[in-house]
């Protein structure tokens, strides 16, 4: 609901709530813009360098992302320019966030607080930025929400649209479900002022699964609805292929059964053709529950014995063991009522 591990270990928090999978957190938390990488090596400035390595974060080349920041780090400190430092230091600490290396994170993000100060503030929204999220991986969910709050204030003020929109999708993971709903409708609202469309996917992914968490499933429905359409313009076929069950799943869970089974009957075709097997996996789960609900025990076991055959080549008893147990339990118990 893109929802790595500076926000997300991206394939660690495999689980944020038990009733949704990784890759659609991953949804929720990650945003791909489609930009292109520039390939020129030479005479480039810091800013270049940023920018590249910006592109290549993006594409999720983390590595290679890292390697970028480090040579503008270099052409920055050369050059004396502090600002560019800054976002070098702090983007260079993000990459070992995503790595899971909270040691090193801390180490750049030190030198980045260093020479951070607010009257560089392309630097400073950019340490607000990785500072926040590693608040949010040490679980200081309070100081998370406070520093993306003012990095929100901040970035506002100077038009800074997109970190804007960044910051308030943040407050949206780490508030109370009070302030996810508040400022997940800020950044929505950021995002269609300043024309910033490829955020709304996640932005609205994200409204969705608080609706979700809070048993709203109505509007989560209409949530997942808007996601499913920015996903359909700026993801790729496997964002797209997660919006419909996103939205399939939200519909089983407010009841109606035959819309969600119109959304979901067809994703384990797509997951075979395109090689995807944790939302084949997902997609029987699904299927299995709505033929629970309409008493079809034998097919519901079998949808559930083809969901567990595709979870464990996923690793989920190691990431989620009590959704696996939960999920072994169906296979040979499928008599209740469809679990939420």
């Amino acid at each position: 609901m893109e929802i790595n591990s500076e926000g997300i270990p991206m394939l660690k928090i495999r689980v944020l709530a038990k009733i949704l999978p990784a890759a659609l957190l991953i949804m929720i938390f990650q945003v791909s813009f489609g930009q292109e990488i520039p390939q020129k090596e030479e005479s480039m400035t810091a800013s270049e360098y940023l920018k590249a390595g910006d592109d290549l974060f993006k594409a999720r080349d983390y590595e290679k992302a890292r390697e970028s920041y480090l040579k503008a780090l270099e052409t920055s400190s050369l050059a004396g320019l502090v600002s560019e430092r800054v976002e070098a230091l702090s983007q260079i600490a993000r990459t070992y966030l995503i790595a899971g290396d909270k040691e090193q994170t801390r180490t750049w993000l030190n030198k980045a607080q260093d020479v951070a100060r607010p009257e560089n503030p392309l630097g400073w929204s950019r340490y607000l930025g990785v500072k926040g999220r590693l608040a949010w991986q040490d679980n200081n969910l309070a100081e998370a929400t406070a520093t993306f709050m003012e990095m929100y204030d901040y970035c506002h003020a100077r038009n800074f649209s997109e970190r804007a929109i960044d910051a308030a999708h943040m407050v949206a993971i780490t508030g109370n479900p009070d302030q996810q709903i508040e400022w997940g409708k800020k950044g929505i609202a950021e995002a269609e002022t300043g024309k910033i469309t490829s955020w709304l996917g996640p932005l609205w992914n994200n409204l969705g699964y608080t609706y979700e968490s809070l048993e709203r499933y109505g509007e989560a429905v209409e949530a997942y609805r808007e996601a499913r359409e920015y996903h359909g313009q700026y993801g790729d076929e496997r964002n797209r292929l997660v919006a419909d069950w996103a939205l399939g799943h939200a519909f089983r869970l407010k009841g109606d059964i035959d819309s969600a089974e119109i959304w979901i009957k067809p994703l384990p075709a797509w997951c075979e053709k395109i090689g995807e097997t944790e939302f084949l996996g997902w997609s029987h789960k699904e299927l299995g529950e709505i033929a629970l609900v309409r008493g079809l025990k034998d097919s519901a076991r079998n949808h559930f014995s083809l969901a567990l055959t595709q979870m464990e080549k996923c690793g989920m008893a190691d990431w989620d063991p009590q959704g696996w147990a939960e999920l072994k339990a169906r296979v040979s118990d499928s008599t209740g009522a469809g679990e939420k």
